[in-house]
């Protein structure tokens, strides 16, 4: 069987504490970020209204392309030119949902740059009430499935294990959220798909790490807690590290080659899966070795 890094003996619990900052750090960026911006920029499919992605015959700076339009009552509207190859298509964004919108979009540009023609790649429309519905089902969806998988890893091990495991998933997803957001990029239906299974792929990381940690508490019974749990880390290091490399690269391709559509599906992924690693080594397991020393201070308390 193919593997890296065997037989590897890296005190991970030594520096809990230093990833507890760090992780920390990253959470309250998220949370200010979204205090100030008043929450995630949602896209059409949260907001509701129409979305168009347009193809020109040639290159056009965003700047003169938006105020055509503006100068044809188009007003409130967003617009993103694509990079790379792409740059002379454009994405907009509008809170109205006038039907034949797109067909008015398409002459405004066409009567304001001469010779200019306009291809309609993808419309979609979302009224403000579905928007809404569909806003709150995603949040549901997320700490539905969050709750679940507390209460499965809770009957499956015990609760220092699954708090442990719960609040290191929250990170992964919670922090994966903040990095989109600082990269201004728009949360919709596809990016609440991308982080459930995050979510589904990161516990399932972790779990392996707890069945190893549970087994070596069994046969390692004169080792403390800390270096038990550093034994187990680093038997399934390799492991951890193959599989999300697989999965990594399988996303990297999608993020290069799958197109606006999938990009912020593929990037959601990219990053989770690389916070999802950090946080099975590093995470997860710290914080079920601090809940096991706290608890056994209380029996100990209890006992005398």
């Amino acid at each position: 069987m193919f593997q890296l890094m065997v037989g590897t003996n890296f005190p991970f619990m030594q520096y809990r504490r230093i990833a507890y900052v760090v992780s920390a750090l990253m959470a309250l960026a998220t949370t200010g970020w979204l205090v100030m911006n008043r929450g995630p920029r949602y896209s059409v499919d949260f907001t509701g209204g129409t979305l168009l992605q347009i193809r020109l015959s040639r290159e056009l700076p965003a700047d003169q392309l938006r105020d055509a339009l503006t100068d044809a009552g188009f007003q409130g509207l967003e617009l993103q030119q694509l990079t790379g190859e792409h740059r002379n298509e454009f994405i907009i964004r509008m809170k109205t949902t006038a039907p034949g919108e797109d067909t008015l979009v398409t002459k405004a540009i066409e009567q304001r740059f001469t010779g200019e023609s306009v291809e309609l790649r993808r419309v979609e429309n979302v009224g403000p009430k579905v928007g809404s519905e569909l806003r709150q089902k995603a949040i549901w969806a997320v700490l539905s499935s969050l709750g679940a998988i507390l209460l499965y890893v809770g009957v499956r091990y015990e609760f220092k294990f699954a708090l442990g495991a719960v609040v290191a998933l929250f990170h992964d997803v919670f922090v994966t959220l903040g990095i989109l957001c600082f990269a201004n990029r728009e949360v919709s239906l596809t990016v609440v798909a991308a982080l459930l299974t995050l979510a589904g792929f990161s516990i399932n990381d972790k779990i392996v790490v707890f069945d190893r940690i549970r087994e070596r508490h069994k046969s390692l019974r004169k080792e403390t807690h800390s270096r038990m749990m550093d034994i187990a880390v680093n038997e399934t290091l390799s492991r951890t590290i193959i599989t999300n490399i697989t999965v990594l690269l399988s996303s990297v391709a999608l993020l290069v080659w799958g197109g606006e559509v999938l990009r912020d599906f593929s990037l959601a992924i990219v990053l989770g899966m690389l916070l999802g690693t950090y946080s099975s080594v590093m995470l997860a397991s710290a914080l079920a070795l601090d809940i096991w020393i706290q608890i056994d201070r209380r029996k100990g308390v209890q006992a005398a």
